[in-house]
């Protein structure tokens, strides 16, 4: 009690660390922004089968969700139903795989121009996280080592310090306070929301610190341009049998959302005798 009535935190610290700090991640997340969308690569074209397998799935599963209320009346439902269920079963979207050479041995894929430029994509979007991370986080040890920036207005726990008070060595000073390489760690994890309000962008495009963090986000470039037909033309009849089974049961499940409609108009305006 007596080092946390004693310590007291210096204004400048507010105007020369905590506010440049909080500044910097700022700009350095729209930079992100940017140079992401710089290093984006245009989608490829897909094959004209490929792209009828996708949309059969994409309307099969649109009706599917939408059946527990569906706003399409009984008969135009029943006949999108049956006409989906007719192809998918069937098979009739599914295009022919394309008949590769055979090769002797195992296949590498560093071989294949297509994966190696999807694979080049995630390491620069990685490097595009990584190094400016990498730089703010020196320049925090090296100017800023062992300052205290702030005092929460809430207590916290014991177990919270480690995460609040990384590069000060005090275990008597109380959890609340933060420290600056702590404040780092928490603007690279909680600015999210105001970079979605400085970029009005979509959603996928967004920088998102949580998901660049993990190593999902460079394999993730490996598989974006990659196009059905290449990895699973040989399941694309499986796919599209299950799908049909899951339209079957949901069809079972269908509701028309205009079931009804008069009475609760009526209902709703308060007329208990309908004209004839």
């Amino acid at each position: 009690m007596a080092l946390a009535d004693s310590l007291y935190l210096d204004p400048s610290i507010r105007d020369w660390v905590l506010f440049p700090i909080t500044l910097v991640m700022i700009l350095i997340g729209l930079l992100r922004h940017y140079v992401t969308l710089l290093l984006n690569t245009p989608p490829k074209k897909q094959p004209a089968g490929t792209v009828k397998e996708q949309r059969a799935l994409l309307r099969s599963q649109l009706l599917r969700q939408s059946a527990t209320l569906s706003p399409l009346p009984p008969t135009l439902y029943n006949s999108l139903s049956n006409t989906l269920y007719q192809q998918l079963s069937t098979g009739a979207l599914v295009s022919a795989p394309v008949e590769k050479k055979p090769t002797e041995g195992p296949v590498n894929p560093l071989a294949d121009p297509a994966q190696m430029e999807g694979m080049m994509d995630g390491m620069k979007k990685q490097a595009v996280m990584m190094i400016p991370n990498m730089v703010v986080m020196q320049w925090i040890n090296v100017f800023f080592s062992g300052f205290v920036l702030i005092k929460l207005p809430f207590p916290l726990t014991y177990g919270f310090k480690p995460m609040l008070q990384r590069d000060i060595a005090t275990p008597d000073m109380p959890v609340h306070y933060v420290s600056a390489l702590s404040w780092y760690f928490l603007t690279l994890f909680g600015l999210n929301g105001i970079l979605k309000l400085l970029l009005p962008a979509p959603e996928e495009s967004l920088p998102d610190s949580t998901r660049d963090m993990g190593a999902v986000h460079a394999l993730g470039g490996a598989q974006q341009g990659m196009p059905m037909g290449m990895g699973a033309a040989a399941d694309a009849g499986k796919v599209h049998k299950a799908e049909a089974e899951n339209l079957a049961l949901a069809e079972g499940m269908y509701t028309w959302a205009g079931e009804g409609v008069e009475e609760r108009v009526l209902a709703l305006w308060g007329s208990s005798e309908v004209g004839r």
